[in-house]
């Protein structure tokens, strides 16, 4: 049996990076971090037992957006808030599991920071044993705000000073990004510590790997249909090459994949989403996965601008159509676009 691989903790590489920005940096954004790394260890340790805890299957009620809700969707959501709502490292807190906004209870310390995240993306999968995962994004409060409103939240992915997401897989890796390249970091359940494990995680420019649900292809709009009927016709078409599917249904484990050895993912606005803006939501998903794609030197997109600078219409729930990934091929797909 090999040892297990030991190296930097995330702990350890947060306060190294806080040394490194120097007096830019503050010690409440190194705890808000180690806060969202309990909630991700909560959610690991749960997800591994499934059955065995109790977690699995639905609970008869829907979020905000019309999604049924699973089991875990609520227990990981619970997790999130009881791990950041007691320490003073943030301000309030924006979840898709929630109808509104998250104001700390009076009496609660409150920090520098806003944060939002999906708790358990991918949900679905948990009955069936497949990758699931959790996103967060990082925001700064407004200064001397006490409780935050939806507007305080609505704010451009550009301003997002950290970015990651915890993939609950074979193994637990959760990937960081605080604008200066992307860390993966994987759960060592012996010492209950992310241990660095993929340093400077860069995205290969090119692919020939695609991921996109193709059960709606006849609800895409021209451009999508055309690129993806291009992908299929391989080395006869006219881009030249093979390309191979993949779909998890879990954008975490599709942005996970991309990162390891590119590819490109897609999920476009049709027919039947055109009128919400698309299908992924904005603030938890679209842009802390466009600041993770384009930290690794990706691209991301909606089909039409750059995710990180889609303006917020103040509705947290936001919804935006995502094409991200490899830089090469998201331009490719891009121009086809560009030249509708």
């Amino acid at each position: 049996m090999a040892a297990e691989k030991m190296g930097t903790t995330l702990s350890t590489f947060i306060i190294d990076e806080q040394r490194r920005l120097g007096d830019q940096a503050s010690g409440l954004f190194t705890g808000l971090l180690n806060d969202i790394a309990i909630a991700c260890k909560g959610i690991s340790n749960l997800v591994n037992k499934g059955d065995l805890a109790g977690v699995l299957g639905t609970t008869g009620t829907e979020n905000t957006m019309g999604d049924a809700q699973k089991k875990m969707d609520l227990i990981a959501n619970d997790l999130f808030i009881d791990a950041l709502e007691n320490n003073g490292h943030c301000a309030g807190m924006a979840s898709e599991e929630l109808d509104n906004v998250l104001c700390l209870p009076e009496g609660k310390p409150r920090g520098p920071y806003l944060v939002t995240f999906d708790p358990l993306d991918g949900s679905s999968n948990m009955d069936i044993n497949m990758d699931v995962g959790a996103i967060f994004s990082v925001l700064k409060a407004p200064e001397g705000v006490q409780c935050p409103t939806a507007e305080d939240f609505s704010r451009p992915g550009v301003e997002q000073v950290a970015a990651g997401y915890c993939l609950y897989g074979p193994s637990s890796m959760l990937v960081l990004t605080t604008g200066n390249g992307v860390n993966g970091f994987t759960l060592c359940s012996s010492i209950g510590e992310f241990i660095l494990t993929h340093p400077n995680m860069e995205i290969p420019e090119d692919t020939s790997e695609f991921a996109i649900n193709m059960s709606n292809q006849r609800f895409w709009e021209q451009p999508v249909k055309d690129y993806i009927a291009d992908c299929i016709q391989g080395e006869e078409g006219p881009l030249g090459k093979r390309y191979n599917m993949r779909w998890v249904a879990a954008m975490v484990g599709e942005i996970h994949r991309i990162l390891i050895r590119g590819g490109i993912f897609m999920y476009p606005i049709d027919e039947r989403n055109r009128e919400a803006g698309g299908k992924l939501r904005l603030l938890y998903e679209g842009n802390p996965m466009a600041m993770i794609v384009e930290a690794a030197g990706g691209a991301a997109y909606t089909g039409y601008e750059r995710i990180l600078e889609v303006k917020p219409n103040g509705d947290p729930h936001q919804r935006v159509p995502v094409i991200m990934g490899s830089k090469n091929e998201v331009e490719k797909a891009m121009d086809y676009h560009r030249n509708a």
